[in-house]
């Protein structure tokens, strides 16, 4: 029962997360997977099948979303960077 609780509260942490903007959402869910994925592996999940699915959509939606924004972060690095050579100069 302990597993199927903890199971239902990630589940519901991960729906929370899906709700924030950008900056929040992506170190909400870094601290979510440290929280849930380093010591446990998803196949620990205790969830009913249509927890499972929505929580299959989270997790592709939410890669995506990260690979997003690791795009978007690196290409406002590179405009930080230009300026800040630009500005030295």
């Amino acid at each position: 029962m302990e597993r199927r609780n903890r199971s239902l509260i990630a589940l519901k942490e991960l729906i929370y997360i899906d709700s924030l903007d950008s900056m929040e959402k992506a170190d909400s869910l870094v601290r979510w997977h440290n929280k849930y994925l380093d010591e446990n592996d998803i196949q620990d999940f205790d969830l009913e099948l249509e927890d499972l699915k929505q929580l299959k959509e989270l997790f592709f939606k939410n890669i995506n979303f990260l690979k997003n924004h690791k795009e978007e972060s690196r290409l406002e690095l590179i405009k930080m960077k230009k300026m800040k050579r630009f500005l030295e100069h």
